[in-house]
């Protein structure tokens, strides 16, 4: 927005010092946030804007309106939308009361907390009756696409309803260093991924709402669709957004439902993505081929086999994700 210092117009809605001068308008329409080709505005105290650019699709408007429709979490309600001929999608909704967890964080009690994290987990559950036989967006598009290094072999003519759509996508985030025989196995052990179940996808704490130590809403449902079973709980054991963030997550997770092989996997996977230099991702390598070894499997053999094989690893749950919080 326009300062009394400004000698040029707002690039957003072009009004100018010698405009500002000559009236006693002051707008109550503030840009609060930006990234990539997305802004989100504050209309007023009640209502915000979001503006995305055509680069990030999102069904967000659908998300919200399929959420209201079948739970009772608190989420914002949309006014409007509208979709511009360039792409551009317009949403106006109304806005939680409150400020996000990251900015309460500091002062809540652990008690308080802990009670926001139990009361989130409990609005989850909710999630876990909206299935369906399909990995996919509520409007048909892809889930995964943010975790693909390039292009996949999950071609549009693959069955979007099977584990090794699944696994095609994933593989294609694994770092291209990793041997076959890694892949073969880590696909051999990836955990049953069905049902497909209603997921938010984005449980970071500035997505969680709080307002006198209590939650008061969940928002940005724009990663929201269909995933594995797994995959709600598992993306919370890795974190980009700090210590707090982290701690809030590890919190989160003792009232989930728990799937420690999922778990398991899903570290696995993680590191194999990064590299194949991570402690980690030398344990799984150095493992398969004592394995292989061990077997007398070459990677002829290796490539045929269908089997899966028994996890030989039997490390502490919480070590493991310990190790893990802490690397990232």
């Amino acid at each position: 927005m326009l300062t009394k210092r400004s000698t040029v117009p707002c690039s957003a809605c072009s009004f100018s010092p010698e405009r500002q001068r000559c009236c006693n308008y002051e707008s109550h329409v503030k840009l609060f946030y930006e990234a990539g080709d997305r802004g989100v505005w504050a209309l007023g105290s009640e209502l915000i804007l979001k503006d995305r650019g055509p680069s990030c699709p999102t069904d967000e408007n659908a998300n919200l309106c399929f959420v209201k429709k079948n739970t009772t979490i608190p989420i914002p309600t949309v006014i409007a939308h509208h979709e511009e001929g360039d792409g551009h999608a317009l949403t106006i909704m109304t806005r939680i009361p409150g400020e996000n967890l990251s900015e309460a964080w500091p002062k809540l009690t652990d008690d308080q907390k802990d009670n926001i994290a139990k009361e989130t987990a409990e609005y989850l559950l909710q999630l876990r009756y909206l299935q369906s036989d399909r990995l996919e967006c509520l409007e048909g598009r892809p889930v995964f696409n943010k975790y693909r290094r390039g292009e996949d072999n999950c071609d549009s003519a693959q069955d979007p309803t099977s584990d090794d759509y699944v696994w095609n996508r994933l593989a294609a985030s694994l770092d291209p260093a990793v041997p076959e025989a890694v892949r073969c196995q880590l696909r051999r052990s990836m955990p049953p991924t069905r049902p497909f179940t209603y997921t938010h996808n984005d449980l970071t704490h500035v997505n969680i709402m709080v307002q006198n130590g209590k939650l008061s809403g969940i928002i940005d449902w724009e990663a929201a669709g269909y995933y594995p079973v797994w995959w709600e709980y598992t993306r919370t054991i890795v974190t980009s957004e700090g210590l707090e963030d982290m701690r809030w997550k590890s919190l989160l997770r003792q009232y989930m439902p728990k799937t420690r092989e999922a778990k398991c996997w899903y570290l696995d996977w993680f590191w194999l993505c990064h590299g194949v230099d991570n402690e980690r991702a030398k344990e799984i390598l150095q493992e398969v081929e004592e394995n292989r070894s061990d077997d007398g499997v070459t990677e002829k053999d290796e490539s045929e086999m269908g089997e899966t094989e028994e996890d030989e690893s039997d490390k502490d749950d919480s070590t493991e994700d310990e190790s893990m919080e802490h690397e990232s």
